[in-house]
């Protein structure tokens, strides 16, 4: 059995939620300098809500509360794979951007489902 987490930064969860984010900010570099205050702000706005709400809901105390941040997280997720849906067709990312980026969102989701669950199953122990 694996150790509780102490941080928000033990959560695998996390960790793959950050290096999404990380591979959201290195491709958008390349984005249309018009893009500036549009698709790349918002896409990286989006981005990082995701493991900004992990780490937010990681030290609430009941189960409601963490879920709730957690759902935000998946809110946000859905929101940033539109944004690579609209980059891919306006060609400012690859197919191959596309697909690593979309790949590492499903399993981001996935992750994100199984922890809420969990933390719902559990009641919100505090490293649930």
């Amino acid at each position: 059995m694996r150790e509780p987490a102490k941080s928000f930064q033990d959560l695998i969860v996390w960790q793959k939620a950050h290096a999404f984010v990380l591979a959201i900010y290195s491709f958008t570099q390349s984005f249309p300098k018009h893009e500036l205050y549009g698709l790349t702000s918002q896409l990286r706005r989006a981005a990082i809500s995701i493991p900004a709400n992990i780490a937010e809901g990681f030290r609430k105390q009941s189960a409601n509360d963490k879920a709730r941040f957690l759902n935000i997280s998946e809110g946000s997720l859905e929101e940033s794979r539109y944004y690579l849906i609209l980059a891919k067709d306006l060609k400012y990312i690859s197919s191959e951007q596309y697909q690593t980026a979309w790949n590492q969102s499903e399993e981001v989701g996935r992750l994100l489902n199984g922890y809420r669950s969990s933390v719902l199953k559990n009641k919100g122990g505090q490293n649930a």
